[in-house]
């Protein structure tokens, strides 16, 4: 009941700072955001919603997003949405305005609108947002399974439980059995078509029937194609759909439009897309095994160095429906435990920015609030209220990250392979997702060595090249700076606002910095 009660507490608290239930316009929810679409983005009040307890920082996009962490958003969401209803049932009936007033706060709260949206309005970024947001709904389901996986495992190498693992194995794999069908739903759903038509010809691929079937000369495979192929299958689904909406009849719409899209979106599928889906996926998985077998370290560092940058630009989102092929191909995703030690040196950094800065309560006090949530993998509060507004320190997490990544890949590369189940959470929370192919222990270990690599590479990193002597004078006083010190200093310049909890300026993350999932 106490848990309930300040769940409640959270989103009363939250809704008369976003401009009450009359201004929200949709609510959802991913692993760490409440992502609301708002009507007037001028109602907002950002600084009182950062100063909230339970509120780990703000990110603008095409919804306005509120990090709470995991597991609060979820149970904050469900009271936020009671609490919208009741206000908007227990409202009185709208006061009409002049035409003209109602005409201006239209337009303003457009131009407003359209600011945000512009600075992430580009073909590609939108392309990977589409792509996002058909993977992003999974991430619960496959980190459920995964762990469950880990534990079917863990019980049949001790040979525990001999009557239970078979269940067990059973709900781990059933989700991966049909995920190209979930694909597909999401895939029409975020394109604009039908959701069960998307899922309808995406289940074609996992249809045990298709082993019947010659195409290009070989007997096609139940699930050939994979995830990528749901894709493939379901976006075609949706223009032929439209295509059919535009000029079949209205009187015979309902017979002939899905059964044309279901024939013709299949039979390409069947003898095209299974096949060509199929050896994109196969050359993934190879080139994956083959570049941390062949250049492991090397390409850990890269990767891991890089990670961060690339979710500031929200290129990082290219990566998931790779994630998902090498978790449906080979059990885990090799790829996801070196990019996770990102936030290795993102923590790191923030340490050493600690005790760089023994003056400034402010920043302290931000790193000592999101530290808990940066082990955990949840990365944004550290970087928005802290290593980003200062300029060096997410340089410097960007070395400690290199050499968590290197750390890790050396391993892969001598024949170690650490990877993990799902995807979604990194830091200490990905400990329960992890899977390899020399036991659970030996992959414990290597991972928890990178992490710690990573701490350490982050703090010497910044500690000792962190901050030039400008920065280290004018941050480390017991007052707030200004924004002007940060652009003065080398740091952001423009756009910037006070970070989360009352720390540091943070910069408006104009690039879509927050798509990732849950961990950087």
């Amino acid at each position: 009941m106490a848990t309930e009660n300040k769940n409640r507490a959270t989103a009363a608290a939250i809704l008369p700072l976003v401009g009450g239930a009359a201004n929200v316009a949709s609510i959802a929810h991913c692993m760490t955001r409440l992502r609301l679409g708002l009507h007037d983005r001028s109602l907002v009040d950002d600084e009182a919603l950062k100063a909230l307890p339970a509120v780990m920082g703000v990110v603008e996009d095409d919804t306005y997003q509120i990090v709470l962490g995991p597991g609060t958003v979820a149970r904050v969401t469900p009271e936020f949405e009671q609490l919208v209803e009741e206000e908007r049932e227990a409202a009185p009936a709208p006061v009409a305005v002049s035409a003209v007033s109602a005409d201006e706060l239209a337009a303003q709260g457009a131009a407003i609108k359209a600011q945000q949206k512009a600075k992430n309005a580009t073909p590609f970024k939108l392309f990977l947002r589409k792509i996002a947001n058909i993977f992003v709904p999974l991430i619960p389901a496959l980190i459920g399974c995964g762990i469950i996986a880990g534990l079917n495992g863990l019980l049949v190498n001790l040979q525990w439980l001999p009557a239970v693992t078979p269940a067990l194995a059973a709900m781990a794999s059933g989700f991966m059995a049909l995920i190209a069908v979930f694909v597909g739903y999401n895939t029409a759903k975020e394109f604009g078509g039908t959701p069960i038509l998307g899922g309808a010809v995406a289940a074609i691929i996992v249809f045990p029937g298709v082993a019947n079937i010659d195409a290009f000369g070989q007997t096609l495979s139940p699930g050939q194609g994979g995830v990528l192929g749901a894709l493939g299958a379901a976006v075609l689904a949706v223009y032929v759909e439209k295509w059919c909406r535009r000029w079949v009849p209205e009187a015979l719409d309902v017979l002939v439009t899905p059964t044309l899209t279901v024939l013709i979106s299949g039979l390409v599928t069947i003898f095209g897309l299974m096949f060509v889906a199929g050896e994109i996926s196969s050359a993934i998985g190879t080139f994956a095994d083959w570049l941390l077998s062949n250049g492991g370290a090397g390409a850990g560092f890269v990767l891991g160095g890089l990670f961060l940058p690339l979710v500031m630009l929200g290129l990082h989102q290219a990566l998931i429906p790779i994630h998902t092929t090498l978790i449906e191909q080979q059990g885990y995703t090799v790829l996801l435990p070196i990019l996770a030690m990102a936030g290795a040196g993102q923590v790191g950094a923030a340490m050493a920015v600690y005790f760089r800065l023994p003056r400034n309560e402010s920043i302290r006090r931000t790193i000592k609030s999101a530290l808990p949530a940066g082990l955990l993998g949840v990365g944004e509060p550290l970087i928005y209220g802290v290593s980003l507004p200062l300029g060096r320190p997410f340089i410097t997490a960007c070395v400690g990250g290199a050499f968590g990544g290197g750390f890790v890949g050396l391993f892969n590369q001598l024949g170690d392979t650490v990877g993990s189940t799902a995807i979604g959470p990194s830091g200490w929370a990905l400990f329960p997702l992890l899977d390899g192919n020399h036991g659970l222990g030996s992959t414990i270990a290597i991972y928890a060595g990178g992490l710690l690599v990573g701490y350490v590479a982050g703090f010497l990193a910044t500690y000792f090249f962190g901050f030039s002597k400008d920065l280290l004078t004018e941050f480390n006083v017991s007052q707030e700076p200004a924004p002007s010190t940060i652009a003065a200093t080398g740091g952001t310049t423009s756009s910037t606002k006070p970070g989360p909890h009352g720390g540091p300026d943070a910069p408006d993350p104009g690039t879509d910095p927050a798509k990732a999932p849950a961990g950087v």
